[in-house]
């Protein structure tokens, strides 16, 4: 199990990412053309960003930021969910977990699996998100022993218990398993419970990335200070 810095898992330090492509229309410009006031001297503040304004995908009160900063403060308030998602076939939905999960302020991503994965849904996210890599879901089940953390699978399959009426446990590892094929067998075997998502329609199972965001909402739901949201 290794912690995986976000150049490392998206292709190579210094990689432009999808919203820094060309130029962004958002965000804000150089602080002496936005304020009438001198720039801050904060230690928070980049001082780049300061003199070349900040296009990045970040809430205001983030702007001219540095990455280390934002990190830090998202640090003092993450939630004691962990996701986790299973990586063997490059699944094209890890970014948008990551990018979903960043959004809920989880404590990290633990990809199962090849390393590597499309970042492009991350939307530069995974900057801002811990990331963590293991081999195998043995090394994940490790992780969890020593972390007090509960093993949620979630898939639809038979004896699962729905998410509608499921109590998540405050401390767990919300576990995903890649498109097409879902949870693979052993994660099922050493989850604590494999909760499903209640579907009315046609299609045998929703997207991976979907399906994490409304898992991860049910969480937030029940755990979280929603005075704290952003």
């Amino acid at each position: 199990m290794t912690e995986v810095a976000a150049d490392d898992v998206s292709g190579g330090a210094g990689e432009p990412g999808p919203t820094e492509w060309g130029e962004n229309p958002n965000g804000v410009g150089p602080w002496a053309e936005e304020h009438d006031t001198e720039p801050p001297t904060d230690e928070r503040y980049d001082p780049v960003l300061l003199a070349e304004g900040d296009r990045r995908n970040v809430l205001d009160e983030y702007r001219y930021w540095t990455r280390e900063a934002i990190v830090e403060d998202i640090d003092s308030r993450r939630h004691t969910m962990h996701v986790a998602i299973e990586n063997f076939a490059h699944d094209a939905n890890i970014g948008t977990v990551v990018r979903t999960a960043n959004a809920f302020a989880a404590a990290a991503v633990h990809i199962v699996g090849r390393r590597r994965w499309n970042r492009r849904g991350a939307m530069v996210t995974d900057r801002y998100q811990h990331i963590v890599h293991h081999a195998d879901i043995g090394e994940l089940v490790e992780y969890a022993r020593e972390n007090s953390l509960t093993i949620v699978a979630v898939d639809n399959t038979p004896g699962s218990v729905p998410l509608e009426t499921a109590s998540l446990p405050r401390e767990c590892i919300l576990l995903f398993g890649q498109e097409g094929p879902g949870v693979t067998d052993h994660a099922k075997e050493v989850a604590s419970m494999t909760v499903s998502i209640a579907q009315f329609g046609s299609t045998r199972s929703i997207n991976a990335g979907v399906a994490a965001g409304i898992a991860m909402h049910a969480w937030v739901r029940e755990h979280a200070d929603l005075a704290d949201s952003r």
